[in-house]
């Protein structure tokens, strides 16, 4: 894909989609929005391709990376719209089961889940906030009445350990 090669692309599109177009909806709660987020984050990874540096971490983490920011821009860019608008949903809307998951898609979601039960509670905990409520880190120290640094330590102590308890060849 680096070199320009659609065949790569659409490959990696085939693989990866199913991993990644369910954490944008997580975090978005809106199938619409999560399809726009995961094209945005497909055409980002396109267009800089060659920023891709393997000794950071796997692909499937960079997709990840990628669509997590995509999603979380979009989320911050509705959220700031509502509130301006004064509409505020004090419960936010139970997202619909994807009706397009995939047995591959379901055993990857169990694998992540067992894997996450692997973590300490704090490191769970963190990790959750963080990735599947779109917060930052200052907004997770909040909610989790802890210090910042605590909470940076337990974000990368989860992610370390969840590189260990899922090897990249598992998500090839």
């Amino acid at each position: 894909m680096q070199a320009g090669d659609e065949k790569a692309l659409a490959e990696l599109y085939d693989r990866y989609t199913p991993l990644v177009y369910p954490v944008a909806l997580r975090i978005l709660r809106s199938p619409a929005d999560a399809e726009d987020v995961v094209q945005q984050a497909w055409l980002q990874v396109w267009k800089g391709a060659a920023g891709y540096d393997s000794r950071r971490g796997t692909v499937a983490a960079w997709l990840l990376t990628v669509a997590r920011t995509r999603a979380l821009d979009r989320y911050r860019s509705v959220a700031s719209r509502r509130r301006a608008e004064e509409k505020v949903d004090p419960e936010p809307a139970t997202p619909p089961e994807d009706p397009t998951a995939s047995a591959t898609q379901r055993q990857m979601s169990d694998r992540v889940r067992r894997a996450m039960q692997g973590l300490t509670p704090q490191q769970r905990q963190a990790l959750e906030i963080a990735y599947f409520e779109g917060l930052s880190q200052s907004e997770v120290a909040a909610r989790m009445q802890a210090p910042l640094g605590t909470v940076k330590s337990w974000t990368r102590q989860g992610l370390t350990r969840l590189r260990e308890l899922l090897p990249e060849e598992e998500w090839v």
